[in-house]
């Protein structure tokens, strides 16, 4: 989206006259990559849908908040990583289990899952890229599907670029030797 646009569209969302015309324009722009941004971390469609849900709506509650340091979809990136670590946090304890735990379930429920239209090769990348430490497969996703630069990583995140090229790289390896060891 051109600066012009995104700054029209924050004028709009923080305008009492137009903040729901404009919320509409955001969600439809942006609606389908924060939903795959979400479901690539908690990975199942019915949580992905509301970890979303629950991401707009605090966008719309906390727009008159953002000052515009980043850009209007890396802080809405930032939101909705937020909420997804929170989701799965909570899932988690609700369960009482760990994080890993709660990933590892997600995991084995993709084979069944009526919108996971993957291939075998595309659900053995999901299962490597699910046993990867949190951070490493929050970094993993964001830059290898999202596209993500470092510096865009960087200000979702919060942390330094030497050190999401650390944790990228490693993830990758990983990765790679996970796939290696599978059989196909």
């Amino acid at each position: 989206m051109p600066l012009i646009e995104e700054t029209a569209l924050i004028e709009g969302l923080k305008s009492e006259h137009h903040k729901e015309a404009a919320f509409r324009d955001l969600i439809s722009e942006f609606k389908e990559r924060l939903y795959w941004h979400i479901r690539k971390i908690v990975l199942d469609h019915d949580d992905a849908d509301d970890v979303l849900q629950n991401t707009f709506i605090k966008i719309f509650r906390n727009i008159d908040q953002f000052k515009g340091d980043s850009k209007l979809y890396t802080w809405m990136y930032r939101i909705a990583t937020n909420e997804s670590i929170t989701f799965i946090n909570k899932k988690a304890k609700k369960m009482l289990i760990s994080t890993e735990e709660v990933q590892q379930l997600a995991i084995s429920k993709l084979e069944t899952d009526v919108y996971f239209e993957g291939e075998d090769i595309q659900l053995k990348l999901q299962k490597a890229i699910a046993a990867l430490p949190e951070r490493q497969r929050l970094i993993f996703n964001m830059k290898y599907f999202d596209d993500l630069t470092y510096e865009e990583l960087s200000e979702i995140l919060e942390t330094s670029v030497g050190g999401l090229k650390s944790s990228y790289h490693i993830a990758v390896k990983k990765i790679t030797q996970a796939l290696k060891n599978e059989t196909f």
